[in-house]
């Protein structure tokens, strides 16, 4: 069992790692997207299915509230917590339908969608992903593995492409969001 244990910490590590190789300057420009998105009134929406929208969810939170630092409130609302618009539209028309609803209901140009698929091949995730190119929201996908459709479709990629475990994409993700938050505070409200 301990060695299962180690695994599991050295595969998340070297997960992690990998992103940072691959991405680092995809995340530097997501970052300074978002924060000028913020400088100019508009919002983040974020999504995702299971995890990913555990994820949508706890990081939206972060910006809504706060991350490490007491700051004023930023616009971020995730798509995955309206439970009455979502059974809704799954009800009506169809499951695939659940965030591109909403985003046509609340997005507006200059918004930004940070779209969580650990695979990248989530229908409703690439439905609402097509719902912004629509309306002139700019997209960021945040996936794992080879990155499935979502890479064809997205302006800005983030994949853990280490990450064969959703697990561990998953685990990978979460810091992402964290750095996203922190490095907004800290370019739009530190000293």
């Amino acid at each position: 069992m301990k060695e299962a244990i180690v695994k599991a910490f050295e595969d998340s590590a070297r997960t992690k790692k990998a992103f940072l190789r691959d991405n680092m300057e995809t995340l530097l420009s997501v970052i300074e997207v978002i924060a000028e998105a913020f400088l100019r009134g508009n919002k983040l929406l974020l999504f995702g299915n299971g995890g990913s929208a555990a994820d949508a969810q706890h990081i939206a939170a972060e910006f809504v509230n706060r991350f490490r630092m007491d700051r004023p409130p930023l616009p971020a609302l995730s798509l995955t917590t309206d439970t009455s618009a979502i059974t809704s539209i799954a009800n009506d028309f169809d499951y695939k339908e659940i965030f591109a609803k909403q985003v046509k209901a609340l997005g507006k140009e200059g918004d930004v969608a940070l779209a969580i698929s650990t695979s990248g091949n989530a229908v409703n995730v690439l439905a609402a992903i097509d719902a912004c190119k629509k309306l002139k929201i700019v997209t960021v996908g945040l996936t794992g593995g080879d990155a499935g459709k979502m890479a064809r479709k997205v302006d800005y990629l983030l994949c853990a492409s280490e990450g064969k475990n959703t697990a561990r994409i998953q685990e990978t993700h979460i810091l992402v969001g964290h750095v996203i938050c922190e490095m907004i505070d800290l370019r739009l409200f530190a000293a």
